[in-house]
């Protein structure tokens, strides 16, 4: 038998188009010290959805179509704390016609400026229509944003 360590899939900051800054909260931290679990979540979802609105120019959350969350994952890497700064990596690795799958990473910014990676994730947005909630095609407007963040054949 041999003894096998299993490897950490990690990310490196050149893997994404874009690095969205995001800035932890002191209340970010949890009784341990560090930065809790869900709140990575919220990182993904801020820097996704942020990044949305300053390309399209467009307040998406006044869209007919809207993106819910149908999926989410996260490996956790590293521990983060306050008053951590943050860069997320966004790219796309799926692109449907009624939804985005993002891959993501959390890079922790060290004092030289280096990047090390705290986590890695995937986030699907299905789009729907505001009022019935039924899936509709992705805005062509998100769609032409998103675009830009395909690194696979998506």
């Amino acid at each position: 038998m041999t003894n096998r360590q299993p490897t950490t899939p990690t990310a490196e900051p050149g893997q994404f188009p874009v690095l969205w800054p995001v800035q932890t909260r002191w209340a970010d931290n949890d009784h341990y010290g560090h930065v809790n679990n869900v709140t990575y979540y919220s990182y993904f979802d801020s820097a996704v959805n942020g990044w949305l609105m300053a390309t399209t120019g467009v307040d998406i959350r006044e869209l007919d179509a809207i993106g819910v969350v149908a999926e989410t994952s996260c490996r956790y890497l590293a521990e983060l704390s306050f008053p951590d700064r943050l860069q997320v990596g966004l790219s796309v690795e799926g692109l449907g016609r009624r939804s985005v799958t993002y891959s993501l990473a959390i890079f922790r910014e060290e004092d030289d400026g280096t990047l090390v990676a705290a986590a890695t994730g995937r986030f699907t947005h299905v789009y729907v229509d505001m009022n019935t909630r039924r899936p509709v095609p992705i805005p062509e407007q998100i769609r032409k944003a998103v675009h830009k963040l395909v690194t696979r054949s998506a």
